[in-house]
């Protein structure tokens, strides 16, 4: 009986224990502080994210709207320039400046594609891919994605190739196979590219299309798997940085393909106003989900990998870097070619699709029509002047913030095997201007041709100056070297960190 009684009293006093017991969070206030951090991180995500996302889409329409709108004419001013040169007369060495072959080329190559796009039937194409089924399109769709990836990386390189062989100086001694060869590859890359682009807007029509929209589904189904893709693998800031400008060029690229397919589907109903409201609940569908993925995507990267949402402001800045540092006087390339690499977004094949489907689609017919394209054109100059300046503007601000102004004069990284070194051994005796005087000069000044650079200093190892055993210190250091060279690299900074650079072992 009093075992029974003992073992009664026990379970009391453990049911009043758990109904009583108490404990301090304060005990481990660092671990909530950090717990409640994360959540007001994810918070900051999506805002953070969409002001990034918005500045690099404006970068990437201004880039987009270069071709329509300021190259036509630049290659006009450099055609006159060559037509008028037997009676002005050389006056400098070059009889076109670096840039002005660059825009003739990216001209005649535009001109040339445009005339061998007329040759592919849009219609064939779309009735071929409407008659296969609907796993067959699907898997179609994810191999030209990664196909675009492929031509994009492989296609930057072909078409900064083509620019250096044009614009090399002519003392050197020829290590090329000649420019005709190379512009004949960026001619034959651009339209293979284009085609893959029409490709992708012809499935995305079909999906539109189709009665069950089964395959629209499946298509963003395939957004959301990217997450599972993305989320649960180990990121750097520098990995994360070149996921957030694919996810621009991405999301630029979605919104243009949808352009396309409103205006085939439009023509197809005569240009009915009210087939475009039936358009319209798809078309919000596929952004929602678009930006519904990217903010889940990078909110659970930041958690998992301990990154602050501040990140994104200095990804923002290293963009803005890019569009101030090409109106500098020492300039290397232009900004459209630095956001190609920086995001992996060619505007050329795109653009030329365009061209292409709006051709096709409008029917330019009487007096009238001329003046409503003309109109039209004047309105995209002066979108593109109009954004230009905003985004330079705010880039400016975004550069100051970021205390980046110094760099804006820092000569451009070489071709040097170490670029460490190179940075190492620069001349302290040169006087840089100040940042109020580099971000006060004009940044419509034309940019000035520097002279050949001085080879740079070849560095000396410390294993070099050692003529006996080094003693124990000394050998402690040179495994400590040994191990970082086994490891990889030294992390690199943001500005010179493309869509395509391999960090940490991937490409994101």
């Amino acid at each position: 009986m009093s075992k029974v009684v003992s073992l009664y009293l026990s379970l009391v006093r453990f049911i009043s224990a758990e109904l009583t017991r108490g404990y301090f969070l304060e005990h481990n206030e660092a671990k909530y502080t950090e717990r409640r951090e994360r959540v007001y991180t994810c918070l900051r995500i999506p805002k953070e994210l969409e002001k990034l996302m918005m500045f690099g889409f404006f970068l990437c329409l201004d880039v987009f709207l270069y071709v329509f709108t300021l190259l036509p004419l630049r290659v006009l001013l450099a055609l006159i320039r060559l037509l008028t040169l037997p009676c002005c007369g050389l006056s400098g060495s070059r009889i076109l400046q670096p840039a002005q072959v660059c825009d003739v080329l990216k001209g005649f190559i535009m001109v040339l594609c445009y005339f061998m796009m007329h040759y592919v039937d849009y219609s064939m194409m779309y009735h071929l891919i409407r008659g296969q089924s609907v796993i067959k399109l699907y898997i179609i769709y994810n191999m030209l994605e990664v196909a675009d990836r492929l031509f994009s990386s492989f296609g930057q390189d072909i078409l900064d190739a083509l620019y250096w062989t044009a614009t090399e100086p002519k003392e050197r001694k020829r290590a090329h196979i000649g420019v005709i060869p190379h512009f004949f590859m960026a001619v034959l890359y651009v339209f293979l590219h284009a085609i893959l682009i029409m490709v992708q807007a012809t499935t995305l029509n079909v999906a539109f299309n189709s009665h069950n929209k089964s395959l629209l589904t499946i298509m963003m189904s395939n957004n959301f798997v990217e997450i599972k893709g993305s989320v649960f693998k180990k990121f750097e800031k520098n990995n994360l940085f070149q996921m957030s400008n694919s996810d621009i060029k991405e999301r630029f690229t979605n919104y243009t393909l949808l352009l396309i397919v409103c205006l085939r589907n439009m023509e197809q109903f005569s240009w009915n106003p009210d087939h475009l409201w039936v358009l319209f609940p798809d078309v919000c569908m596929v952004i929602a989900s678009e930006i519904a993925v990217d903010v889940v995507k990078h909110a659970f990267i930041t958690k998992f990998n301990d990154i602050t949402a501040d990140v994104y402001s200095e990804y923002r800045a290293s963009l803005a870097f890019d569009l101030v540092s090409s109106r500098q006087k020492n300039a290397y390339t232009d900004y459209s070619d630095s956001v190609s690499r920086r995001m992996g977004f060619i505007p050329l094949p795109l653009a030329l699709l365009l061209i292409r489907v709006v051709t096709s689609s409008v029917k330019i017919q009487g007096s009238l029509s001329i003046v409503c394209v003309v109109l039209f054109y004047l309105g995209m100059i002066t979108l593109k002047v109009l954004n230009s300046i905003v985004l330079l503007g705010k880039s400016c601000m975004y550069v100051k913030e970021a205390n980046m102004e110094e760099k804006l004069f820092q000569n451009p990284p070489s071709a040097a095997p170490s670029r460490g070194s190179s940075r190492t051994h620069r001349t302290k005796h040169t006087r840089e201007p100040s940042a109020e005087e580099g971000m006060s000069a004009s940044v419509t000044t034309q940019p000035t041709q520097r002279d050949e650079c001085p080879a740079p200093q070849i560095p000396t190892s410390e294993s070099d100056q050692f003529l006996t055993t080094p003693d124990e210190s000394e050998e402690k250091s040179l495994i400590q070297v040994d191990t970082e060279l086994k490891h990889g690299a030294p992390k690199k900074d943001l500005l010179e960190i493309d869509r395509f650079t391999i960090c940490g072992n991937r490409i994101d």
